[in-house]
């Protein structure tokens, strides 16, 4: 603790810290970058938010000095995070799985959307014929 001019004291945080705070931010990094090339599936989300969690959390703590100052604030943060972080697994369970209740939302709105369709196959299997003609694009709209 050093202490200023008005007699008070202030947190004076190592360079030491911030450094092994920083190479720890990169080594996560790393991994996320990692992580990403190996085939999990679903997972990679899962582990990717995991550790961009605790990159955050890192940078709350030490960076933002939530370490040093109250606790009532790391508290208010650290449930910010983690009520966030529920919201987005009920979210994505929500709509990962809403096809299992209703059928007709397992099926995409327009299955001709560009969007649907794999190298030139449409949703149902069927080949897909482009129609390049000026009648055939203004008839589907």
């Amino acid at each position: 603790m050093a202490q200023n001019i008005n007699g008070t004291y202030k947190h004076v945080t190592p360079l030491k810290v911030y450094l092994l705070v920083g190479i720890g931010l990169l080594i996560l990094t790393g991994i996320t970058v990692t992580v990403s090339q190996i085939p999990l599936g679903p997972l990679n989300v899962v582990v990717a938010l995991g550790i961009a969690g605790l990159k955050a959390w890192l940078v709350m703590l030490f960076f933002m000095h939530l370490f040093y100052d109250r606790k009532i604030y790391l508290l208010v943060f650290s449930t910010a995070i983690v009520v966030l972080t529920l919201f987005i697994v009920i979210t994505g369970a929500d709509t990962m799985r809403r096809g299992d209740i209703y059928p007709n939302e397992a099926t995409p709105i327009h299955p001709e959307a560009q969007m649907y369709q794999k190298m030139g196959a449409d949703t149902t299997g069927q080949q897909a014929s482009p129609d390049t003609s000026k009648a055939g694009r203004d008839s589907t709209r």
